[in-house]
């Protein structure tokens, strides 16, 4: 049987991570979730993921951009996606600079799902991860 594809979900509503998890585990996907960005470094630290998925706005030092550049150090292939409720050009600049998938809040669950399958790589969830 081939390996679960893992997900990071960072966001500081836990109503939000709770669908998320939900969401995703559902889709096959093994999910961990952070509810700041201290979480999310240490779950980094313990874990390797294929995919981040993170809110722009966290309450803590970083922001959601600075949440991905700490994961890329540590995994440089990591795919990468930033949720934001904020369509301003300076984010999607930085974003697209970046190589950092952007998709705007609220979020339409196609088009999360079908952005998750492409970033980590593969149509189905259940494919084997891709090699480090």
């Amino acid at each position: 049987m081939a390996a679960l594809r893992k997900i990071l979900v960072v966001d500081d509503e836990p109503a939000v991570l709770l669908t998320y998890e939900l969401v995703l585990r559902h889709q096959g996907y093994d999910v961990a979730s952070a509810s700041s960005p201290k979480e999310a470094e240490e779950l980094l630290a313990r874990s390797k993921f294929d995919m981040l998925i993170c809110d722009l706005g966290l309450r803590g030092e970083q922001d959601g951009l600075g949440v991905i550049e700490t994961a890329r150090r540590q995994y440089p292939g990591i795919g990468c996606l930033l949720l934001t409720g904020f369509a301003e050009p300076e984010i999607s600049e930085a974003a697209a600079s970046k190589g950092i998938r952007l998709l705007l809040k609220p979020v339409h669950l196609p088009e999360l799902l079908s952005t998750i399958r492409l970033l980590v790589g593969g149509d189905r969830a259940e494919e084997t991860p891709r090699a480090s």
